[in-house]
């Protein structure tokens, strides 16, 4: 699979997930551990759904995977906080992990795109 393809389904993902955080905060915060926030897990489904379109619309797709990383940033953030004042420390640490390990993904791929690009 190559870094085009990658992106792709990183935009899906992106839009899948963002779908979920707009539509059901509630049981989004359960998933992952986190009691409240529902305003800002909102957010966070629209962010992610604009970064989703914008890979899956645009040819120049590594600004868009930029700017996932940069919400990844924003989704560490936010679960470092959560884990601190949880009673579900295991969940919001599993869930901080996988966050974790997209991050991975959204940046190998962005700067993958960056050099192809250059």
């Amino acid at each position: 699979m190559d870094e085009h393809q990658i992106a792709q389904k990183l935009g899906w993902f992106s839009i899948g997930l963002g779908v979920a955080e707009l539509t059901m905060p509630k049981t989004v915060a359960r998933t992952m551990g986190v009691d409240g926030g529902k305003r800002l897990i909102q957010l966070f489904g629209l962010r992610e759904i604009a970064a989703g379109v914008g890979i899956l619309s645009q040819r120049k797709r590594a600004p868009w995977l930029w700017a996932r990383v940069a919400g990844d940033a924003l989704d560490v953030a936010a679960l470092i906080a959560a884990l601190v004042a949880s009673k579900k420390r295991g969940v919001v640490a599993a869930t901080l992990a996988t966050v974790a390990a997209v991050a991975v993904a959204d940046v190998v791929c962005a700067g993958q795109l960056t050099r192809e690009g250059a």
